[in-house]
């Protein structure tokens, strides 16, 4: 009888693992969010050169303004396609502006808005606040089906929402109707490169790869 189990058990195991098998080359690979298996759309609108110019755009900028102010000012760093966004608080407006000067020295940065505030820094459950809001209107615009969610990126600080990205007109015009309509959103703030119908076919027909 112990024979019997045992065979029945391995027998089970080794279908599990033909399933297992099966199953995985069957299953699309996942490729920088996008499925690869036909075709891959790279949903990003900015070049790889230009994403990992961004990264090292907020690493650099946030190591300098460390080494310049140190914890005197709170200060959050967003590059998106080399554009920085400032957001956060100092003690007063000479660090405001000493902020500002020090990130556009940062290598590969075309251009900063300043949004920084003098004010006292934020609770953390106002932080905790902006997180949750910041993810609410991410879902907002992931339920939107004529938006692509993921061309834009959103930061919010103090109830002010800043919507950045390389969008059309209508794209632009739409994620700030959603994102207005988003419960807790005081503010919305547009830092867009607007780009033509024509441009984003051209980007989307570039970033299709037949697998």
């Amino acid at each position: 009888m112990k024979a019997i189990v045992m065979k029945r058990l391995a027998l089970s195991a080794c279908a599990a693992t033909l399933l297992c098998g099966a199953l995985a080359a069957c299953v699309p690979l996942m490729v920088g969010g996008a499925v690869a298996g036909g075709s891959l759309v790279v949903i990003d609108r900015r070049t790889s050169g230009a994403q990992l110019d961004d990264e090292a755009i907020e690493l650099r900028a946030a190591n300098r303004i460390r080494s310049e102010l140190g914890t005197r000012v709170r200060v959050s760093v967003t590059s998106y396609n080399r554009q920085v966004l400032l957001t956060g608080e100092v003690p007063n407006l000479q660090d405001r502006k000493l902020v500002e000067q020090v990130v556009s020295r940062v290598e590969n940065v075309t251009s900063v808005v300043n949004e920084l505030a003098v004010l006292n820094s934020p609770s953390l459950v106002e932080r905790s606040s902006d997180t949750l809001l910041t993810g609410r209107i991410k879902a907002m615009l992931l339920d939107a089906k004529d938006l692509q969610s993921n061309a834009f990126k959103v930061v919010t600080e103090r109830g002010t929402t800043y919507l950045m990205g390389r969008v059309t007109m209508r794209e632009a015009d739409r994620a700030t109707e959603v994102v207005r309509a988003t419960p807790g959103v005081q503010k919305v703030i547009r830092i867009f490169e607007i780009i033509s119908q024509d441009e984003l076919m051209r980007i989307q027909s570039s970033s299709s790869v037949r697998l």
